[in-house]
């Protein structure tokens, strides 16, 4: 019966006691108030590079993060991770992110490096641009390499700027249509950490519209997604 669950649901990653240490406490910080004004809050702004786009086949390579800290994006409280990788990504993808080989096979162990992820993000809420993709990725990793689901608050701006700018949506659909539209500059594309800086960078663009419609905080985040969501997929 044994080995049958372990056919079924995979095998359950084996973890140091230091690794299990830091999980443990991880697991202990407290939750923290969805509903608190941005000028209150951290949020960890996230963008993943991976060996592809296939998420149940493509591997996580790399993971960038920087903080929003009331209201302010916070350049010293950033994160640029890439996960060691046993078989490094084709040529083609390398050219996307930049990533090579040398720096794929000597990347951090992939379960130290989703440790020192969980650790810099805390309990503080994640914002991506289509959310779906890096959510899976990362999620996909936590279990394989930790050995638990990821269940953590994700707000995607993909979905808020449209809400925002109902008359932007047809023609801004893409991360860059949206850099194009706020004069918002990106020092390397396609790098998990620059990625993840524009993408900051255009959460404190929209924050006026945000507060003319009174929702500044993450919660106001995850209402306008949901708003634009029931627009775009109806039931």
């Amino acid at each position: 019966m044994k080995h049958f669950f372990t056919w079924l649901f995979g095998a359950r990653p084996t973890l140091s006691d230091t690794q299990q240490h830091r999980l443990a406490c991880w697991r202990a910080l407290p939750e923290v108030a969805l509903g608190s004004s941005m000028d209150a809050s951290r949020y960890v702004v996230v963008d993943v590079e991976t060996s592809g786009l296939n998420i149940n086949k493509d591997r996580l390579i790399a993971i960038g993060a920087i903080a929003v800290v009331d209201g302010r994006i916070a350049v010293a409280d950033s994160l640029e991770i890439v996960l060691r990788q046993q078989r490094v990504s084709d040529k083609q993808n390398i050219l996307i992110h930049g990533i090579g080989g040398t720096a794929q096979a000597e990347g951090e162990p992939p379960a130290d490096a989703l440790l020192s992820f969980l650790e810099f993000v805390g309990r503080d809420p994640l914002i991506a641009f289509h959310v779906a993709f890096d959510q899976a990725m990362i999620g996909r990793a936590i279990r394989d390499y930790l050995g638990f689901k990821l269940a953590h608050a994700w707000a995607d701006l993909a979905y808020v700027a449209p809400a925002l700018y109902p008359e932007l949506a047809r023609r801004c659909r893409s991360l860059d249509h949206w850099m194009t539209h706020f004069g918002i500059g990106n020092y390397a594309r396609h790098s998990a950490l620059a990625d993840a800086v524009a993408t900051a960078e255009l959460l404190l663009a929209l924050r006026q519209k945000l507060e003319l419609r009174q929702a500044a905080s993450f919660q106001g985040l995850r209402d306008m997604e949901r708003e634009r969501r029931r627009l775009t997929h109806p039931i």
